[in-house]
């Protein structure tokens, strides 16, 4: 992208007031991803003059070290996308969001403007089929599906659409459920050099056969996670890069810049987000699904057969795909990264096989933090390393990486915070995130993520916790203190663990 373009995309999305993660306005901050060296500081209209001093200082910051020495996600210019350049979009959005700023903030309140934009090909099936719609990075994403129709408001107490995430939660642990992520970010890093540099921008180690996946973080010089994303080595010198929705320009970015650092000229990013539908078919009744839709014996989907972090070419009905035997959500499972054109037809052959219940992302989140799963922006940040959010087996402290140092000394010293389970004792309470940790009235920690875990029967969440006497986190001090949670004024005692609520051996995932 040419300086006259970068100027043009300035002029108008940065004064874009919105941000992915929240529904307040934010100004933009940060190096423009398409020119090295070109930093913006714009949007900021009143509230510019609340963070004039602080923004100034992350702007240099980010300008004479390369990182600003906090988490800015919020107001991150990587938050963006080509696609909100539309004249049309930016008043729309733009509209409707200063129309917000002082609305009442309901959870999980959508945008309406703009919409729908991004649609997977499966769109219409699953519009078809109750799909009541979220929006993230200008995808539309199916929150739930409302099949009885049920009048739904909001609310801070126990939602409407409780009962019907509920069916889907129960089906995935149950039987079997099928999720659309199509909206995955997919990047393709090819060229001689593609391991080398991959090996450096990532933690784990990525000399592994072909047709494997790895899960790796990708972290910053302070041990920090910029990313975590799952990776499939598709050859010598081909590698498939999986990111979080809202995070492919971000990541793609983040990547190019650390290729640029090391110097190393042979790689090559390309965005295959829109080229590959991903339709993903988890459950205890997975297995005998695909064998079934692709007329194979159920062995050929056994652990000797198809081990777990491997992928394999299949035919889903007559569409090719690309099978993953992965799981975000603790069960039996695979993805399918199948061509857009072809997802139709292969949503359709696996609904005839028997994929009766479809399930969406308040489903995914229930069941991710049952099974105590991280996710970016919430319980990992910049700020926040491996060893804090207990991640450390997706590190190979064998190869050189960048941030190896970091957590090197940190492995030594200790950590002063640990990312834990909170399960509510009260299957009653409701959790929403942002709720703070209690520990001998003291604030230890918030809610980073929170659903209701309909398997443990109890909301659930994440957070990281601080030791109230100061001093290092262990497993041990976690254990010896009383935890509870404040929602809204009221104490509720929770169970706090490093272990997760449901199935902590992984043992259904793997079965």
């Amino acid at each position: 992208m040419d300086l006259s373009r970068s100027l043009r995309t300035i002029r108008l999305v940065y004064p874009l007031l919105l941000t992915q993660s929240c529904n307040l306005p934010q100004y933009i901050l940060g190096e423009a991803p398409e020119v090295k060296n070109f930093f913006v500081a714009a949007g900021m209209n009143s509230s510019g003059i609340a963070s004039a001093g602080g923004a100034g200082r992350l702007v240099a910051e980010w300008a004479h070290e390369g990182r600003p020495s906090t988490d800015v996600w919020d107001i991150d210019i990587r938050r963006f996308h080509g696609f909100q350049n539309s004249t049309k979009y930016l008043s729309d959005r733009t509209s409707e969001t200063l129309g917000l700023h002082y609305a009442m903030g309901w959870p999980r309140r959508e945008f309406q403007s703009c919409r729908p934009l991004r649609r997977s090909a499966v769109f219409n099936l699953l519009n078809d089929s109750g799909a009541v719609w979220g929006n993230k990075f200008g995808w539309e994403r199916p929150n739930y599906f409302n099949t009885d129709e049920t009048d739904v408001k909001p609310t801070f107490g126990r939602p409407d659409w409780h009962h019907l995430s509920a069916n889907e939660h129960l089906a995935c642990r149950e039987s079997s459920a099928l999720f659309d992520i199509s909206s995955f970010a997919k990047t393709l890093v090819v060229g001689k050099q593609a391991e080398a540099a991959l090996q450096y921008i990532c933690a784990n180690d990525l000399n592994v056969p072909d047709n494997s996946l790895v899960y790796t973080p990708m972290l910053n010089d302070r041990g920090g996670f910029e990313s975590d994303v799952t990776i499939t080595r598709m050859a010598d010198d081909k590698f498939m890069v999986v990111s979080p929705t809202a995070q492919g320009t971000r990541d793609r970015a983040w990547m190019q810049r650390q290729v640029e650092k090391i110097g190393m000229d042979n790689v090559h990013l390309v965005d295959l987000t829109s080229a590959y539908a991903v339709l993903s078919l988890q459950g205890p009744d997975s297995r005998d699904i695909l064998a079934r839709v692709t007329g194979s014996d159920p062995s050929a989907f056994s652990n000797e057969q198809f081990p777990f972090g491997t992928s394999q070419d299949v035919y889903i009905g007559y569409a090719q795909a690309r099978a993953a035997r992965i799981s975000y959500v603790g069960e039996l499972g695979w993805e399918l990264y199948i061509p857009s054109e072809m997802a139709v037809t292969a949503y359709e052959a696996l609904k005839e096989a028997g994929a009766s219940v479809d399930a969406g992302y308040y489903a995914i989140e229930s069941l991710r933090l049952e099974k105590g799963y991280r996710a970016w922006g919430h319980e990992l940040t910049p700020d926040l390393t491996p060893l804090h959010a207990g991640l450390d087996f997706a590190v190979s402290y064998g190869k050189d990486f960048c941030g190896k140092d970091a957590l090197l000394k940190q492995k030594e010293e200790g950590v002063a915070s640990r990312v834990v389970s909170v399960v509510l004792q009260d299957p009653e309470a409701q959790l929403w995130g942002g709720e703070p940790i209690m520990c001998h009235d003291q604030v230890v920690g918030f809610i980073s993520s929170a659903g209701y875990g309909h398997s443990v029967g109890s909301a659930v969440g994440l957070g990281a916790v601080k030791n109230p006497e100061g001093g290092l986190v262990t497993a041990s001090t976690i254990k010896q203190a009383q935890y509870s949670v404040d929602i809204a004024g009221n104490m509720f005692d929770v169970d706090v663990s490093l272990r997760a609520p449901f199935d902590p051996k992984s043992l259904r995932v793997k079965a």
